[in-house]
Parts: C-alpha cells; structure tokens; sequence
C-alpha cells in the first residue's frame, strides 16, 4: 500500500498480510517487508545513514583526542551525549505517542542534519574547542533521543504484524553493517579529504533520510490523545504500563540481563595484548575482536529466513540470550584468537536473533498509543546496558582477570534469564 503519492496523505492503517515466500528461499534474508513502498523508504535512506553516522562516530573522538592528546578526555566527551540521548530518548518516546510520527521524525532528522553541519563548520574553522565538541554531541544525541522511538514505532504501521521480525531483521543488518563499514571508511577518508568533511558527508547522507521521510504517510495517533501525555505524566504512564504486562518488561529485562552481565568489550585491548598478541600482533587481534560482534549480527540477518517466521517469539528471546550468555564464556575460555572470534561471532548472530524477536515483541504487544513510549525505553536500555557493561567488567577484569570476569558474566547470563524465564512464565507462554 503506498499512500505516499497522494496529496492528501490519508492516515496509515494497518498493511494487510503479503503472500508466503517460496519454499527455496526460506532460509534466506526474509524480504517481504521491502514489498511495503513505505517501509522500503525508510529502510533505503538507513542504509545511507547507517554509514554516514559512524562517520560523525569516528570523528567526533578523533578530533577529540587530537586536539587534547588524552583518552580520559575522549571518555569524557562519549559520557556527555548519555544524559541527553536517555532524557530525550523517554520524552522522545511520549512525543511520538501524542503526535503524527512521519512530522516528528522529519523535525528531528532535520535537527541532526542542521547538527552534523555544525560539526563540520567548527571543523572547517579549527576552533579547536573540547568543549564546543561536547555541547555540539550532546545536541547531537538528544535529537538522535527524540528520533528513535518514532522510527521503532512507525515500521508498525508501515508493515503487518507478521513481517514485523522481517523488518526488524533487516533494519539491524543494515545497521550492523555501517558499523563495520562506516569505520574502515572513515579510516580510509581522513588521510585523503581529512577530518572536517566526515562531517559533512553525515549531513548529506541525512538529507537522504530527510526525503524519504517526507514521502511517507501521515502516522498520526490512532486514538485520542490525552492531556499531557507529552509530557513527564505520559513517561511515568509509560513506565506503569510496563510494569502492568509481563510480557513487555521481560523483554527489556532480558536485554539489560544479556548486555550488563555478558558484554565483554571492555575488556577487548587487555585480551588483545595479554592472551592474543601473539603471532598476528596487538593491533590486528583487537580489531578482530571488535568486528568480531557485529560480523555474525550480519551474518544472522542475511539468513534471517530461518527464523524469522518462528511464531513462539518469547522462547525466541529467551534460547538467543541463553546462546549468547554460552558463546561469551567460550569466548573468555578460548585460548586462540579464531576461536574467540569464532564465539564472538557466535554471540553477534543470537544478539541478532534477541533484537528482531524483542523489538517483535515491543511492536505487537503494545498498543498504538503506547509504541512511541515502549521504544523510547528500549532506546535507553540498547544505549545504557553496554556502557555500565563497560564499567562492570572493566572493575571485575582488574579485580579477577579477563578470563574469569567474562567466563563469569556469561555463565551468569545463562542462569539469570532461565531463572526469570522460570519465575515468570509470561515470555515463556507469548507467541503470534
């Protein structure tokens, strides 16, 4: 259905069911989402933006640590975009929920558009301000906060209910892509066009994402909205809603369970220079290491297929974050550095699976009215779980060792979710 072209732009409503897909490709990247005119523009513009925002990712730090010299300053300027990316994130989500998404998503993607701009105008002039960079991040961020959860929430309108694992699937490909190719672009850029025009492209890649945006159709609220659920009573009615279905807070609680115990990335440079130096060398081993997550995430979303008709998504989620709990110790126990690729790789492809079937979950389970808010919180719990994972096993590594502190996470990882999958058997029991 595509009701982009009308001048009008009537109201979306649900997409109506596609027809199967052909036995011989099931097992392939399931694609019928891209049959949805709609979602196929929104998904187009992402695979630009994807890239066009690691670039911003890798400058920012960049330009950081060159003006400064100091990694403590680098950590710094990241920590000062968190505040305003889980404040605006919340609020971002009950704005989405009280007004026409498509209008939303077109302000805030013109705010990051008009912030990557910035970027490169202080760029270009060499300012040379530490702090400008951070005030710039932190505007940065809190607009990115207001823009996810309308994003989340509108593929609920643009795809039926049964494609929604699809069009999770392939929107965290895409995703999971530009993280890896953003960065090696963005290492092989600078030397040539250098620093200030990483930012630049970013803004017109958004521009990209800007027009796809207009061309969608209004997604306005389905229901009435009330008094002032824009605002801090709309956030806490969010909140009360999830604690009132079971289902819904499982989902985050098996996220922060997965990221807080079993994300082992901080601890990535001592393996890198303690266990697997040696005979590939420090600096190839690490970025092994970190490339290792993301590759077998793409992995997972090529051959989306083979799971993304499975109709009992809890026990979806909950068998992924058990995978991936398992995949983290073996990467902690390995003592080659294939096979601790081989494992990470391993926990990329389940993290893959928790994704589609949790965001699944968040989009079906959830009423309209209540979509915008649901994602505003998961855009917090995505953010913020890998960076207190940081800091716990940055802490655990020094007190106990690598090996332990990760072995230990993961093994923990497997306990607490089948823990809470036995104590509460809503995820359990949910299917479509």
């Amino acid at each position: 259905m595509d009701t982009s072209e009308s001048n009008a732009r009537p109201r979306a409503q649900d997409p109506e069911p596609g027809p199967p897909r052909p036995r011989g490709r099931r097992w392939a990247m399931d694609t019928r989402p891209l049959r949805r005119p709609a979602y196929r523009r929104l998904w187009s513009s992402t695979i630009v933006t994807a890239v066009g925002s690691q670039l911003t990712a890798v400058a920012v730090p960049k330009q950081v640590y060159d003006i400064t010299g100091s990694s403590a300053w680098v950590g710094a300027a990241s920590l000062a975009g968190l505040l305003p990316l889980i404040v605006f994130a919340l609020w971002g989500g009950a704005i989405a929920d009280s007004m026409d998404r498509r209008k939303l998503l077109l302000i805030t993607n013109s705010g990051i558009a008009v912030t990557s701009l910035l970027f490169w105008a202080q760029a270009a002039a060499g300012l040379g301000s530490v702090a400008v960079l951070m005030v710039l991040l932190a505007l940065q961020q809190a607009f990115w906060g207001l823009n996810a959860p309308a994003r989340s929430a509108s593929v609920a309108r643009l795809v039926p209910a049964d494609e929604l694992p699809a069009a999770n699937a392939l929107g965290s490909t895409v995703m999971q892509t530009g993280q890896i190719a953003g960065p090696l672009l963005a290492g092989a850029l600078i030397p040539v066009i250098g620093l200030a025009e990483l930012y630049l492209i970013d803004a017109v890649a958004l521009c990209v994402t800007v027009w796809a945006v207009y061309r969608l159709p209004a997604l306005p609220p389905l229901t009435a909205v009330k008094a002032g659920s824009a605002g801090l009573r709309g956030i806490l009615e969010g909140f009360r809603y999830i604690s009132g279905h079971a289902v819904l807070l499982l989902s985050f609680l098996a996220d922060i369970v997965a990221m807080v115990l079993g994300m082992p990335r901080a601890l990535f440079p001592q393996f890198a220079a303690e266990t697997f130096a040696a005979p590939y060398g420090e600096g190839f081993a690490l970025g092994l290491l970190f490339a290792a997550i993301p590759l077998g995430a793409v992995a997972g979303g090529l051959f989306s297929g083979t799971f993304s008709r499975a109709r009992r998504h809890g026990w979806m989620v909950i068998g992924s974050v058990v995978v991936w709990g398992l995949a983290v110790t073996g990467f902690g126990l390995s003592g080659s550095l294939w096979l601790a690729v081989a494992f990470l790789a391993l926990a990329g492809l389940a993290d893959m699976v928790s994704m589609v079937f949790r965001g699944a979950i968040l989009l079906s389970a959830a009423t309209d009215e209540m979509r915008g808010r649901m994602q505003g919180v998961f855009t917090v719990v995505v953010a913020g779980g890998p960076r207190l994972a940081d800091v716990l096993h940055g802490a655990a590594g020094s007190a106990y060792g690598p090996r332990t502190a990760v072995a230990g996470g993961g093994i923990l990882v497997v306990v607490v979710m089948l823990a809470l999958a036995a104590a509460m058997p809503a995820l359990r029991r949910y299917r479509v």
